[in-house]
């Protein structure tokens, strides 16, 4: 990356008086941030919104672009010079994202779960936005409330609650209490999100092609590309609702799974209205300590309710933050996993879901061949090693060796963040060439393993058997589908089973080993 930075093309001229006419008005809209409060007046004129945004990144090239130049990486303050250098542009983006809201907020969200392409002072300080997202005051939810109700908040409801359940990128949900007593939570989209949509992609758009020409190398419009092409859908919270029907009748079978009833008769495309659904953040390891609930369990049951949704079923919930996703205690004292924010979903394909499948079942038999060809079906060309990487946040080296058997550690996770810095170009390369499918199953998979992190939990082998066991039940039940004579769907059936039986017997003789040490 450092080579990437001090390689700064010239500005043209036409580009620059851009650039420094929105960061002029940039700054007459810029002020002292606090990220916990939502700012609606300045925020709602789109120049001032485009200008914010304008003047943040003339700022940071400049400083990029003087900083790396006057220091040499053989001098001793190099790497706390350029780690400061990361943390102020880090800073100076979630601000703008901050003043912005809506659409900024979303982006700078996904960047903070990119742990294997930026830099830790950029993935620490976006991290924050999944938590302190800016808040909208009670008088403008209210007014959104009657403008798609027809009613007053105050008529609709005996108790609306000021402080928010949560706040994110597009909406803020609030706890809410009947006149009959029955609890809500209410779900409420930001005044002038819609109406900003458009000119921030827009923005978006035009100010990651000047960092891309500035800095040849730096390619992230895959990442535009994706937050506009599914943007529709999340601002539509009808669709939501419809999202969490689906997928409670899809996974009723797993009982630990929990998701709140949609009230229909008060939902809108701007209001979504859902039961409340008590619950902690699943990152609440204080908390789970103290009513005895296992962050193993926890995770164990994450772990199996994701592999079936990408594995087997093809139907993915895509952003599962901390904050999405809650841990309680149910009646009968067994742990149960609430889900929450049910806006953005894929549908994979089964050609793709068969092929990620298969290049998951190559990667944990160690056949390197195989995850050659189906890295290579996925787009990743020469650089399928690399991509194995990205998919499985995992080095190459332990890919070859067996990643179900070489837990990660701090070595290779340090060798993982040298490796991000020195193949930055190939990496956004790949993003940008990959199946827009694979593009949301890997910004699920940076999620997962922010929780699994947060739980200390990512070094077990329970995640690895759940994937093989959905692989083998996916890969099995296509087989079966696809033979024409019964003798060969018998013959498909009984090869399933066995493989599902070694499974079986490979995960007893796991739990009486861990037993036994």
């Amino acid at each position: 990356m450092d080579r990437l930075l001090r390689s700064v093309k010239s500005v043209p001229r036409p580009l620059a008086m851009i650039l420094a006419g929105g960061g002029l008005v940039g700054g007459l809209g810029m002020a002292k941030i606090d990220v916990n409060h939502y700012v609606p007046d300045m925020s709602t004129y789109r120049i001032v919104r485009f200008g914010r945004a304008a003047a943040a990144v003339v700022w940071i090239v400049i400083d990029y672009k003087l900083t790396m130049r006057s220091i040499d990486e053989s001098d001793s303050d190099y790497w706390n010079v350029r780690s400061q250098l990361h943390l102020r542009s880090a800073e100076r983006l979630r601000d703008v994202c901050c003043q912005n809201g809506g659409m900024f907020i979303k982006v700078g969200q996904h960047l903070g779960a990119m742990d294997y392409l930026l830099p830790k002072e950029y993935v620490q300080t976006f991290k924050k936005l999944h938590s302190e997202a800016p808040e909208m005051p009670l008088y403008q939810l209210k007014q959104v409330i009657q403008e798609e109700l027809g009613v007053p908040a105050e008529e609709l409801f005996e108790t609306l609650y000021e402080r928010p359940l949560g706040a994110a990128s597009l909406a803020q949900c609030h706890k809410a209490k009947l006149k009959d007593g029955q609890l809500l939570a209410i779900k409420v989209q930001f005044p002038s999100v819609q109406s900003n949509s458009l000119t921030d992609t827009r923005t978006m758009e035009f100010l990651v092609a000047c960092v891309s020409y500035i800095f040849p190398g730096f390619h992230f419009e895959w990442l535009v590309t994706e937050i506009k092409q599914n943007l529709p859908k999340e601002l539509n919270f009808k669709l939501e609702g419809q999202n969490i029907e689906k997928f409670a009748a899809m996974f009723k079978h797993l009982k630990f799974v929990k998701t709140p009833k949609v009230y229909w008769d008060m939902t809108t495309e701007r209001v979504l209205t859902m039961e409340y659904m008590e619950g902690v953040k699943v990152d609440n390891r204080l908390y789970m300590e103290v009513h005895d609930i296992s962050t193993h369990e926890v995770s164990k049951k994450i772990s199996k309710l994701y592999s079936e949704m990408i594995f087997f079923r093809g139907y993915i919930h895509c952003d599962p933050h901390p904050g999405n996703v809650l841990v309680r205690k149910g009646s009968e004292g067994k742990v149960e996993v609430v889900l929450l924010d049910h806006g953005l979903y894929t549908q994979l394909s089964e050609d793709f879901r068969l092929t990620y499948c298969r290049l998951w079942m190559a990667i944990l038999r160690q056949d390197l061949d195989g995850v050659k060809r189906y890295t290579q079906l996925l787009n990743g060309g020469e650089l399928y090693p690399l991509l194995a990487s990205i998919i499985t946040a995992r080095s190459w080296d332990s890919i070859s060796k067996g990643v179900s058997w070489h837990p990660f550690t701090k070595t290779e996770g340090r060798r993982i963040q040298k490796y991000a810095v020195e193949y930055f170009p190939q990496i956004t390369q790949l993003l940008n060439t990959v199946p827009r499918e694979l593009l949301l199953i890997l910004k699920t998979n940076d999620l997962i393993r922010c929780i699994e992190h947060s739980l200390g939990t990512w070094n077990n082998k329970w995640g690895f058997m759940e994937m093989s066991f959905n692989c083998i039940q996916a890969l099995g039940d296509y087989h079966i589908r696809s033979e024409v004579s019964w003798h060969g769907k018998l013959y498909r059936h009984l090869e399933m089973k066995l493989q599902l039986l070694g499974l079986w017997l490979y995960k007893l003789w796991t739990t009486l080993s861990n037993r036994l040490t």
